[in-house]
């Protein structure tokens, strides 16, 4: 069967390509510490996906929020890098998109420079990283790039792929199961990304 041209693919980053819930946790409690506030840090990381302000709109007054997040980031690099270990089969596939070909792209929610240092520290290169983009604003991103696929955890990632005309790939790895990803609307359910360099090269190789 004849190679089909290789896509490419976007990947959401929490909980699709890292585990960034020990790291999170981690930083919330250090923001608590700081601040004084009281957050629950167990239940905070148990509801990743969305962007931090609908996180901290829980323990922070509306009119603290934004000076809330930028302390956030200020914290995270020292506290939310190292303990952030790589998702079962992350770097697989981000390899098995280059070896056939393709690009390999992060559309994630996550503050870009911090986004960045998390995939240095892991040692995972993709070929773009954009950040501060949540839901169907990741279309902004999976259309400029020229993303076909778009791979994640969370119902916004399907809603994000949806809106940019590309193949919603989701992976049970975050808050959802699989028959949740299925009734959102995914094209396609793995349950993790371990399973996805079989899927990809069956597709897109005709293996």
């Amino acid at each position: 069967m004849a190679i089909r041209t290789a896509p490419t693919v976007g990947f959401d980053l929490d909980m699709t390509l890292i585990d960034s819930r020990p790291g999170i946790r981690a930083c919330y409690l250090a923001l608590a510490d700081r601040t004084g506030a009281y957050i629950d840090a167990d239940l905070a990381v148990s509801r990743l996906g969305p962007p931090l302000a609908d996180e901290l709109i829980n323990w922070f007054p509306a009119e603290r929020i934004d000076e809330m997040a930028d302390l956030y980031r200020e914290l995270y690099p020292a506290y939310a890098i190292t303990p952030t270990p790589a998702l079962p089969g992350a770097r697989e596939a981000i390899a098995a998109v280059r070896e056939a070909g393709g690009r390999a792209i992060v559309v994630t929610a996550k503050y870009e420079p911090n986004a960045k240092l998390h995939l240095t520290h892991l040692g995972i290169e993709p070929d773009a990283v954009i950040g501060d983009l949540w839901a169907e604003q990741k279309a902004l991103a999976l259309r400029e790039h020229g993303a076909t696929v778009y791979v994640g955890d969370h119902l916004g990632d399907i809603r994000g792929a949806r809106t940019a005309d590309a193949l919603s790939v989701a992976v049970a790895t975050g808050p959802y199961g699989t028959e949740a990803l299925r009734e959102a609307g995914a094209d396609v359910v793995l349950t993790g990304l371990t399973e996805f360099p079989q899927w990809f090269s069956a597709r897109y190789r005709g293996d």
